[in-house]
């Protein structure tokens, strides 16, 4: 077999450095330098046209988009290992989580960096773009924090899902997002970073 993963320090990428991690599959990775320009250059956008990372080159098969790659190295490597659900309702849940991940809870966030951080500039800024945004951000942190009432994880034991979710809040604490409010939230962060898994790839990242 041969698992190429395509990954660049504190970036998304991170959420498939975790996943890799939890499965334990051997895999060779290629470190990009994004500000160098190594993502855009002709021969990483083979792999990913999108010129981001993470990618994953699977037996000569090119896989991007991060929830996309969690979901696949669930199926394949993590069903067996129990990190991830058969395919059943359970596996529907964890995709769900994902998949809101990436496009419900990360379209808010977009929203919300674009108005909000110096990576834009200011006169590209909308002040009351930025708080629609960190209201819907909070709608959906709410949502999260709900549904883990009475739940040690999302899908009752851990999974791939607990793993890609809890990297992207780890995302929003670095960016000075507030979590204080969401006390679910935060328990279920303290046991997803007691994961000896998370703890060997955090400290390799920080």
């Amino acid at each position: 077999m041969s698992l190429v993963f395509y990954r660049s320090p504190m970036s998304t990428a991170t959420m498939t450095e975790l996943v890799l991690a939890e499965l334990g599959i051997p895999h060779e990775v290629v470190t990009l330098d994004i500000r160098g320009g190594d993502t855009k250059k002709p021969e990483f956008l083979k792999v990913n046209p999108n010129g981001v990372v993470p990618a994953l080159v699977h037996d000569g098969t090119a896989i991007w988009e991060s929830s996309a790659i969690t979901m696949y190295l669930g199926e394949m490597f993590g069903v067996d290992k129990g990190l991830y659900p058969a395919a059943g309702p359970k596996r529907g849940e964890a995709m769900k989580w994902i998949a809101w991940t990436n496009v419900t809870l990360g379209e808010a966030t977009w929203r919300w960096a674009r108005h909000t951080t110096e990576w834009f500039p200011a006169e590209q800024r909308n002040a009351k773009a930025g708080e629609a945004a960190k209201a819907d951000m909070a709608n959906c942190l709410r949502i999260l924090d709900e549904a883990l009432e009475g739940k040690e994880f999302l899908c009752g034991s851990y999974t791939l899902a607990d793993t890609h979710v809890h990297s992207y809040l780890d995302y929003l604490r670095f960016s000075k997002v507030d979590l204080s409010a969401y006390k679910r939230i935060n328990a279920w962060s303290e046991r997803c970073s007691a994961r000896p898994a998370y703890g060997k790839v955090m400290a390799g990242v920080l």
